[in-house]
């Protein structure tokens, strides 16, 4: 897995007050990658990527209110509303040795206890109580919950993860 790739952490949805303030919609638990100083890198419709300086980030309600260095007032804010908010995924802050970003997970092949092949994690579902990866095989879809009961190991170097499944599932 490429560990330069850049990695959706945000998406502008809307604009606050009259001093460039920015509403985000975070798509990111560690609120480390938020912190002020903090480089980030939005993708605007055109595709391309402009480097953002954060300059005050508040929490509000489900959302971010950020001011970067670069906006001023509103009518700058306003031509970002739709961009992302991206990061290297180098910049990642990082885990403990049992622990991992859904994004090193998404597109594993995932294996039984057998070694049968039971498909591809395609995205992960967040429950409250344990996350669960979505794993799908053409039309067939199965929800393993991303416990330690049911996956035995994970591989991220082979691109692998091996469950041991409850019945039914």
């Amino acid at each position: 897995m490429d560990p330069e790739r850049v990695l959706q952490i945000g998406k502008i949805v809307g604009v606050f007050g009259v001093n460039g303030e920015i509403k985000v919609f975070k798509m990111a638990e560690e609120p480390a990658i938020f912190d002020p100083g903090r480089r980030v890198m939005l993708r605007e419709a055109e595709g391309w990527y402009t480097p953002y300086t954060i300059k005050t980030v508040k929490a509000h309600k489900k959302i971010l209110r950020i001011c970067f260095e670069e906006i001023g007032d509103r009518s700058g804010a306003e031509n970002l509303v739709g961009a992302g908010l991206f990061i290297h995924r180098s910049a990642l802050p990082e885990t403990d040795a049992d622990t991992y970003y859904w994004c090193d997970l998404i597109g594993l092949d995932v294996f039984g206890a057998a070694g049968e092949y039971i498909g591809r994690v395609t995205s992960m579902i967040a429950t409250g109580s344990n996350d669960v990866f979505v794993v799908t095989a053409g039309n067939t879809e199965t929800l393993v919950p991303a416990i330690g009961a049911v996956v035995r190991d994970i591989d991220l170097e082979n691109g692998r993860m091996r469950v041991d499944l409850p019945e039914g599932l």
